[in-house]
Parts: C-alpha cells; structure tokens; sequence
C-alpha cells in the first residue's frame, strides 16, 4: 500500500559541463509525495510494437498486463484494448500486420532460449508457427515491395549462418507454410536490404566493432562489388534501398566522429551526404509512397525522430506530448495517419495516433498506474564529470526527492550492458522504484559506451576492467560534491557487462563500493568468449578485436580482467541474479562466482529464474528481482532489514 509523508525536497539544476560540483541548487520547498510499495509498481503496464491493421482501423501492439507480453488490439482512433493472445509461458513480439486482412505475424522463443520462431495468428485466434525448424533462429524482415510475402533470416541450415527466405502469402492460404531460398548465405555476411525486384542484395563484413565494409551481391549470379573500399577503420551500415533500386541508403561515421546517413547511387558509384547533424544518427526509414522519410538521432542519452515532407522539401513539425519524447513514428499505409511510440525517464511509454488531415491527437494507452503520481517519480538529468585523466563521462542522474544537505541519501551506481551500450533518458522500473525508496542512482555511461562518438567509443578496448572501471569510481567524487549523497553508503550494480563492472569493481577495487548487485553478469571472460552462440559468429572477430582471443595471447590477459580468478578480494556484501536459459552469460558464471564470495564469508544473496534468460520478461520475475534488490540494499546500505 502507498505511504504518505512530507519531505524536504532540494532541486538540483545540473547542466552538462564537465564540473565535479552542483552547478545551481534552487531554494528547498517542502512538498507531499508517496512512497509505493512494488505492488504498485507492478500494475504498470509496458507495451512495444503498435503497427496500423490493414483497414488503419486498429492498432496491434505487444502489452505485459497479463503477467507475460501478448498481443492486444485497439481501435486507432480511441477505445477500449481487446487482448488477443492468451500466453502464460512464452512472451510474444509482433512482427507484422497482413496487408490485406487480419491475420499477425509474431515471434516467441522457448523460455530466453533466442531460438526465436515466427508464428502466424489467423483471425480466429488460432496460431500456427511458420518456422518448425529445430534449433533455429529466425529474424523477421520485412514485406516485399508488393506485399505478396515478407522476407525473413534463418539459420536452419548452418547453425553459424543466416541465410533470406520469403513466405509467399499465397503459399500461406493454400496452407503450405514451407520457405523459399531466396540467398544462401554461406560467407557469413551481416545480410542488410534487398532492391524491390530482388536482384541486389547488400551485405556487411563486420571487421571490428569500428570497422566494417559494404558489398552489393547480385543474388543470381553470386557477383560482388565492394562499396565502401577505405583505409583505416570507418564503420558502414546499409539500411535501406529507394524502390526504383537507384540509392542505396547506409550510415557511416566516415571522416567524422558520429554517426550520419550518406545516399550511394548504384549505377554511378558515387556517395554524397544525405542526414548529418552533432550526435549519432542511427536509422533512417522511408514511407511506402516515399513522399516522406524519418530519421532517429541519439541526442545526448535521448532518442529524438525528426521526419521530413520530400515534396514539401520540409521538416513536418511532430506534436509535443506531454514533455516526452517521440522515440518512433509508423505511417499509415494510406499516409493520413501517424503511430507514436513516446518516451520519458519518469512513465513507461505509451501510444497515441495522430491525424495528418484534422492534426487530432489521441492517446490510446496508459501505461503508468493510475494509483502512481508522476511527478513523485524523478526524471534523469544529464550530467558529466571528469575522470581520473580528464576525460568527461556522461552520466544520468536520479536524485530522490527528499534528499538535502541534512538527509543524505545512499547511492548506486548503475552500469549499463554491452560492451558499448548506453544508459539512456527512459523509463526504468527498478531505478524508479529504487529511487522512490530513498536511494540515488547514477547510471554510468563509462568510457566504451556508445552515443558519443566512435571516439569515446573506442576508448575501452582491450582495456576492460580498466579504464572503465576507473571512470565509474571517478563518479564518487561528482557524488561527494553534491552534498546531498552519503558517501558511506555508495554501491554498484548492473547487468550483463554492467554486472562484469559489478563484480570487476568488487575484486580490483574491493574498498570503492560498500555492496554489489550483479544481475547476470560476466565473470569469467574466457568461457564466455570461448561459448559465444552458434548464431553470432558473423560477430565474432569483431567481438575477439575488441575484447581479446580467448585461443591465443590474450588469454593471459582475459584471465587478468576475469572477477571469478580473483574472488577472492570479494568483501563486501553481494547479491547475484541469473537466468537459468541465459545462452550468452550461462549459469555457471553466477554459479561459481557466488560459491567463491562465499568462500570469503561475505554476505551473498543468490537469485535463480529456471524460467528466463538474458533479461526478465515475466512480470512475476521481475518483481522477484526488484523488491529482492531493494531488500538487500535496505540491510546492507541502510542497516534497515524487513521481512520479505
């Protein structure tokens, strides 16, 4: 049940300049606000998808309000969700609408196995999966350019290797669900877009994380041209063909430190910037009509999209909704009307429909509790600070709202996964829930991470458990100088790498941080290099450039940087989550980490989900997860222990 109580609350203004010390603090107002006990938390709704039926009457779109992700449909003008799945095991993505009537494509694996299947929903309920092969994955694309049947990756045939299939929506009435070879993919390329009349396809060679190249293969004859000859390491992604096949659409960071979009003309050869702006651009979609393209940019731990009007030569001005962001748009296949997917770090994100015509908006879910008061929850701030050799990290900070010179609150720090990822402006469950609970959080977005320049980018490699972890026990200084944060009372927690720079920060730096939180997390770097999944071996020399081979000299080194050969130096109190169907961080990595910490008489609280993988996907899971965490902060931060 929600708890009332009056607290002194301090606003920080934190402007993003590279200073160790609070930059204004307003005046201290006292204010009413709410604690919420998970319960509440949990009614919280978190959706994805929401794709236009073939009539643009409803919306599909993915939802966990059941306990588990299933498919819902609502009228896209407004109205009440009808579910439309009913799975209690297996957590459903929407892939696709049919053009024509309203059958669903959908994808599910077995339990966090990543062997996704593709699966068809007929419109009376019943599901059939398109995809029966055994241990395989498949990857939805797209529909073809006359939406007579969608195209697909599958490795059925290699384990290593995705070829492109097509199921022909004819084959689908007649009830033949069996795929056609469209390119047999036995090089190993990262296979991108293929040109309307299936003639061309572009693929990429991924040489290192930086590095890579562009070939247009004639699907026929197996003839190929390499697009993107260069020396020194530039980075090529194709996305997207025009439908007359005349450009080739591809982002690139070529003579520049971000990310921007460059139009390659396939008949002359000839490149020429398309998109540029500050921060890295990292998609680029074009309407069906093209009359109108959008592009998503990465502004500063935002995700921004800009869309623009080609016969109007012109930006179209997208509405403002409620001081979030748009984090993606989806036209109508008429172009009379709009899909918005919005985003913020404070409310899970919802959908709203807009009309081109009459410019009426309207929001068609409410994905926060109603019972949750909004502006009792925190936004993050973007912040930075200088690290030990005077580079500035970004960083987002959420400062609960009680917190002042006089009640200082406890902290953790919050490392995002990857290696490269990003903490981002968004709505998380358990920093919000933390955060109401009277605990700082300052998600790191150390050295390595993405979103701020292949530079910065690049400034982790072959120096994990390093540099990195450095920039993060850096951060305690821009903590301490707030005034508000007891310094006594500083922790680390993440997932995946960030659950690495967990236990890396409990075994080189054993006295920086007074708990850990390491929600299934790499601990041994040569098992987990030598076990990379079947399906990623077209990343695999990227991955072995950027971390190290675990079959050659870099062992010595991997071994160095692994926490488990050296848990011995673990003194302070650990919590461990995993999933017991993780393929990429297995069992064994919490398992034998936890055994060690224990050996040194530590605290250690172990957490095991049989049912999930590399991340929860079940509302019960994650609540098990969650109120866990905040218990053990509780006893272990706060000297505070409660019953579960």
């Amino acid at each position: 049940m929600a708890k009332n109580y009056i607290i002194i609350a301090s606003f920080l203004l934190l402007a993003g300049c590279g200073s160790n010390t609070r930059d204004n603090v307003t005046e201290e107002v006292a204010i009413e606000m709410k604690q919420y006990d998970y319960e509440e938390f949990d009614k919280n709704i978190s959706i994805s998808g929401g794709i236009f039926t073939h009539d643009e009457q409803h919306i599909i779109y993915a939802s966990n309000e059941t306990g588990i992700f299933n498919l819902f449909s609502i009228p896209s003008d407004g109205g009440t969700a009808t579910q439309l799945t009913r799975s209690t095991s297996e957590s459903y993505s929407l892939k696709a609408c049919f053009p024509h009537d309203g059958r669903i494509l959908f994808s599910h694996d077995n339990e966090g196995d990543e062997n996704n299947h593709i699966y068809l929903r007929l419109e009376n309920g019943d599901e059939i999966d398109l995809t029966p092969f055994e241990g395989s994955k498949n990857v939805f694309g797209s529909w073809n350019a006359n939406q007579t049947a969608f195209y697909f990756e599958c490795n059925k045939r290699d384990p290593q290797y995705f070829d492109l299939y097509k199921m022909r929506v004819s084959s689908i009435d007649a009830g033949n669900y069996e795929p056609v070879l469209v390119y047999e993919n036995a090089d190993g390329y990262v296979l991108g877009p293929i040109t309307d009349d299936e003639q061309i396809i572009a693929v990429t060679v991924q040489e290192s994380r930086l590095n890579s190249n562009v070939y247009l293969i004639n699907v026929k004859s197996g003839e190929k041209l390499l697009i993107t000859e260069h020396d020194g390491e530039i980075k090529y992604n194709p996305r997207q063909f025009s439908h007359n096949g005349k450009y080739l659409y591809m982002i690139t960071d070529k003579n520049a430190d971000f990310d921007y979009i460059v139009s390659y003309d396939v008949a002359t050869g000839e490149t020429e910037e398309f998109y540029k702006t500050n921060w890295d651009v990292s998609r680029i979609h074009w309407a069906h009509s093209e009359d109108y393209w959008s592009a998503s940019v990465n502004e500063d731990g935002r995700r921004i999209v800009y869309m623009f009007d080609v016969k109007k030569n012109s930006q179209l001005i997208l509405p403002e909704i409620d001081g979030q962001d748009i984090v993606h748009v989806h036209l109508s296949k008429s172009e009379t009307k709009m899909r918005f997917i919005t985003n913020s770090s404070s409310a899970p994100v919802n959908i709203y429909t807009f009309d081109m015509d009459s410019e009426k908006l309207v929001r068609l879910t409410n994905t926060l509790n109603p019972a949750i008061d909004e502006s009792h929850l925190v936004a993050g701030q973007v912040i930075r600070y200088k690290s030990f050799d005077g580079l500035e990290i970004p960083a987002i900070l959420y400062m609960p709202k009680g917190a002042t010179t006089e009640n200082k609150v406890p902290c953790m720090l919050f490392i995002h996964g990857g290696p490269g990822g990003q903490s981002t402006i968004r709505y998380s469950q358990v920093i919000q829930y933390v955060v109401n609970h009277g605990y700082a959080i300052l998600s790191v977005n150390n050295r390595g991470s993405s979103g701020y320049g292949k530079k910065f980018y690049a400034l982790d490699d072959r120096k994990h458990g390093e540099d990195d972890l450095q920039d993060c026990i850096e951060s305690k200084k821009y903590l301490a100088s707030l005034g508000t944060i007891d310094m006594d009372k500083v922790g680390i927690m993440g997932g995946s790498y960030g659950g690495y720079m967990t236990m890396a920060a409990l075994t080189f730096a054993p006295k920086e941080f007074k708990v850990g939180v390491n929600i299934f997390g790499v601990t041994n770097w040569l098992r987990t290099l030598k076990g990379i999944p079947a399906h990623w071996a077209t990343y695999r020399k990227s991955l072995y450039r950027e971390l190290g081979d675990p079959d050659s000299d870099d062992s010595v080194r991997l071994r160095r940087i692994s926490p488990l050969f050296h848990a011995e130096n673990i003194a302070v109190p650990l919590m461990v989550l995993q999933g017991g169907n993780d393929v990429r961080v297995i069992q064994a990595e919490s398992d034998e980490i936890v055994a060690a910490a224990r050996a040194n008489g530590v605290p250690v609280e172990y957490v095991l989900f049989p049912d999930e993988g590399h991340g929860f996907r079940k509302k019960a899971n994650e609540k098990e997860a969650w109120t866990k965490i905040l218990l053990f902060l509780d006893k272990y931060l706060k000297g505070i222990e409660k019953e579960v």
